[in-house]
């Protein structure tokens, strides 16, 4: 959600943040544009409503060649409607201080009343001008006046401008601000939303992502919670919001530009799909020792002690990984450790009951997930110890937690999440099995067994995918549908919810995902002739009353979609099926949720819709 771009050397800063601001247009978006300071510390402000690309367009007509200062942003509209006026970058009266922003300023309206009092004028709905003005008048009050200040003064005096700005700010944010009578330096804030800082030679660059600057430089600092940094081109600087220096050491990113490349498919949610047996491969790779009948992960460095002492595993997520999460309950339940789930968003009340007996599993693909990372804080200040798993090393979530699990999938670009599903799917079962065998729940022939079957799966994906085209067909029969069911049962009944959202997610129809059983207690009377009802029914202890459900829905009407194997076949009756390789049953959500991620994206292809950037929505959800 939204995208900061910030760059400061001797290549023309221009260049640099559009391209970089196109390397982030994945998070979602609907507005974008660019701050330069140029030769003669003029400032030239382009922003558009609508793609990087019409930016792009706008600037070629004229940027300034001599701007080696500047910052960017793709914006995603909390406050303000998508417009060129409430695109980022904003300025304040004197159009010398430009700021970009992520997140939200909860005391807005306060400081803008405060600041329209004291003659400031505003151009914009955001909440994000505030800041402008506020540093703006902060400058007033260290008597800046034109022309006023020794060159060698205007460093000290911009920093104690924006010191003393961020410390009147309340909310979660992310800043880089530009002062065009000083472009040797980039002022920059975090404070719950991310931002890095990319190390190169002679030139720095700042990102809420490191993928906008990773063709120049793989070296970052992951800048932290209430900090600031003071970026020069050769040279930076941090310091908490008190003004007290503090110190990085830069860390480097292990993967590069070109996996972030469609790779010849045309969507990266179609690659995406197409990784996912090496994202398993990735997530378990080193993690299993099968000959030695162990499934302890070797990075985790859990206490074994602290595993067996746990009584209650919670997970906390939103969206796609909280489904994952559900998944996660009944894995743990099934070697009858107690586990729950819940909605990230919803947690504040479930949070005053944990205690230290309690291991909160955290679940984020891009780590940055705002409701989710209160959510750790609530939980620890209920003395709860937190397990994060995501994919993205360095993020807030991973600072926040006791214990950190990478599922190493690389960079997720399409919005509907498949790959970092599958990978965090396969780190819950490395993290379930961990603790069964800590507790004793698994011996050394069944940990080998469980080790064994999930090093099967990376392969019986690759069978799964090698039936796309049939999986397609199925999809082009359904494609003018404007409702779908999805049902399952059990371990399976959150892969039926999965499914529900990939449709609704990209090809914006309505879908419902239900457990089976709750059909007949009142969704089974929406169902009418010819409604596309996908059963996911792979062979299991359920098998019998899932059949009969299907049979319930066919009776009123519905035509039925069954995701099976060769033995469930024989028993769910559908339509069409969609044959997928036996795995026991415990492991079947890690196959069964592939062939509903090819229906959503063919539905959504025959209807053309934009399934890389679905309407609405963003990739890193970090504001509440």
């Amino acid at each position: 959600m939204c995208g900061i771009t910030g760059y400061i050397g001797e290549q023309n800063a221009a260049d640099i943040l559009v391209d970089g601001l196109k390397r982030l247009e994945y998070r979602g978006y609907d507005s974008c544009g660019i701050a330069v300071v140029d030769s003669k510390n003029a400032l030239y402000l382009r922003r558009v409503s609508g793609r990087v690309a019409a930016l792009e367009t706008l600037v070629a007509k004229g940027p300034p060649k001599g701007g080696r200062t500047g910052v960017g942003h793709t914006r995603w509209a909390t406050h303000g409607a998508p417009s060129e006026d409430n695109a980022h970058p904003h300025t304040d009266c004197s159009e010398q201080v430009v700021v970009v922003h992520n997140g939200i300023i909860e005391n807005y309206l306060a400081l803008k009343e405060k600041l329209l009092a004291q003659g400031h004028k505003f151009k914009s709905e955001t909440d994000t001008e505030v800041i402008a003005h506020l540093i703006e008048e902060k400058l007033k009050h260290l008597h800046v006046q034109e022309k006023a200040v020794r060159s060698d003064m205007l460093e000290p005096v911009f920093f104690e401008a924006f010191r003393h700005a961020v410390g009147e700010l309340k909310g979660s944010f992310a800043l880089a601000v530009v002062w065009a009578r000083c472009p040797g330096m980039i002022m920059a804030a975090r404070m719950y939303s991310p931002l890095v800082i990319g190390l190169g030679k002679g030139e720095h660059f700042i990102a809420s992502d490191v993928s906008a600057f990773l063709k120049h430089t793989k070296r970052v600092i992951f800048v932290n919670d209430g900090e600031m940094a003071a970026v020069r081109k050769d040279s930076m600087d941090f310091y908490t919001f008190q003004g007290k220096k503090t110190s990085h050491e830069p860390v480097t990113i292990q993967w590069d530009s070109t996996m972030a490349e469609k790779g010849g498919y045309r969507h990266f949610m179609l690659k995406e799909i197409h990784e996912q047996a090496e994202a398993v491969e990735n997530t378990l790779r080193g993690r299993l020792l099968p000959l030695d009948g162990e499934v302890l992960g070797r990075e985790l460095l859990m206490p074994v002690e602290f595993m067996r002492a746990v009584e209650t595993v919670q997970f906390i997520a939103c969206g796609t990984a909280y489904h994952a999460g559900m998944v996660g309950r009944g894995l743990f339940e099934h070697f009858g450790i107690n586990a729950e789930a819940d909605f990230a968003s919803e947690f504040t009340d479930r949070a005053k009951l944990l205690d230290k007996n309690t291991l909160v599993v955290a679940i984020s693909q891009s780590g940055e997930t705002a409701d989710t990372i209160f959510a750790v804080r609530e939980a620890r200040a209920g003395g709860a110890k937190v397990l994060a798993i995501t994919n993205t090393v360095g993020s807030t979530l991973t600072r926040e937690a006791d214990y950190v699990l990478h599922t190493h999938c690389g960079p997720e670009i399409g919005v509907a999440s498949t790959k970092a599903f599958l990978g965090q799917l396969a780190a819950i079962y490395l993290v379930a099995g961990h603790f069964a065998a800590a507790k004793g729940l698994l011996d050394k022939t069944d940990a080998r067994a469980y080790a064994e079957e999930l090093l099967r799966i990376p392969r019986h994906i690759e069978e799964i995918l090698a039936r796309e085209a049939e999986i397609e067909k199925i999809a082009a029969a359904f494609a003018s549908s404007e409702h779908f069911l999805f049902i399952s049962r059990r371990l399976n009944f959150p892969i039926a919810l999965e499914g529900a959202l990939k449709i609704k997610e990209i090809s914006y129809v309505h879908a419902e995902g239900y457990a089976a059983g709750e059909m007949k207690h009142g969704p089974i009377a929406i169902i009418y002739k010819g409604m596309p009802l996908l059963a996911v029914a792979p062979s299991s202890s359920s098998l019998d009353l899932m059949a009969g459900n299907v049979e319930e829905a066919k009776a009123r009407g519905a035509d039925v979609v069954a995701i099976v194997d060769e033995d469930s076949k024989k028993t769910v009756k559908a339509s069409r099926y969609i044959v997928l390789p036996r795995t026991g049953e415990l492991f079947s959500p890690l196959l069964t949720v592939i062939p509903l991620q090819l229906f959503a994206y063919y539905v959504a292809l025959a209807k053309k819709c934009d399934i890389d950037k679905p309407r609405n929505l963003a990739k890193s959800v970090t504001v509440r």
